[in-house]
């Protein structure tokens, strides 16, 4: 098995790459790129106990597995960011990796084999997931965290007002509303009423 956590560790400890490249007995540019591929994935060192070779094999190269395969290799990053654009769905991304792969020949993934694969990668290596909901499911409010002054026209006096922003997820369409309100009274708390 390849020294993948010996090249990291040796490299945080500040061994020169020519140096880590003679103990593992293995090229610099091999060196160099497992190096500069665990930085792009955020590999932290230390590693973990549970981080061994084969787990940094499957995270620093992904598409090994899908190669040994004979299977069509799935373009990881092209479907997530296709993903968060409006309209576009995994099944539209999987017949488009089905059609890719029969025009070069190859034997593509079965959706499910496809989404599981996808799912994988995303768990993996981005931060975030997105979320599944039903349009209209529910409302998501978030205060603004800065507050505007309105002047009373009773009193002419200058009052702090807290901003809360709400919005459907699933919209495209945004939608703005004027609200109207009495000032509260000093230390009451008072929901704003539509128009």
């Amino acid at each position: 098995m390849f020294p993948y956590r010996k090249i990291l560790e040796l490299h945080s400890e500040g061994v020169s790459l020519r140096s880590i490249a003679t103990i593992t007995q293995h090229s610099r540019q091999k060196v160099t790129e497992v190096i500069k591929l665990a930085e792009k994935r955020g590999i932290i060192i230390p590693l973990d106990e549970g981080i061994t070779d084969p787990w940094l094999e499957d995270f620093l190269y992904p598409e090994k597995k899908q190669e040994n395969s004979g299977r069509h290799v799935m373009d990881f990053e092209y479907v997530h960011k296709e993903l968060a654009r409006p309209n576009v769905t995994l099944t539209l991304l999987h017949d488009e990796y089905v059609r890719e792969a029969k025009s070069v020949g190859k034997i593509p993934y079965a959706y499910r084999t496809f989404a599981e694969h996808y799912h994988n990668y995303a768990m993996k290596y981005k931060a975030t997931m997105r979320i599944r909901r039903k349009p209209g499911e529910i409302l998501e409010v978030d205060w603004a965290s800065q507050t505007l002054s309105v002047i009373d026209p009773d009193t002419g006096e200058n009052r702090k007002v807290y901003i809360f922003i709400a919005t459907l997820p699933c919209c495209i369409r945004r939608s703005y509303k004027t609200i109207k309100s009495r000032l509260p009274e000093p230390g009451k708390s008072r929901f704003f009423e539509p128009l």
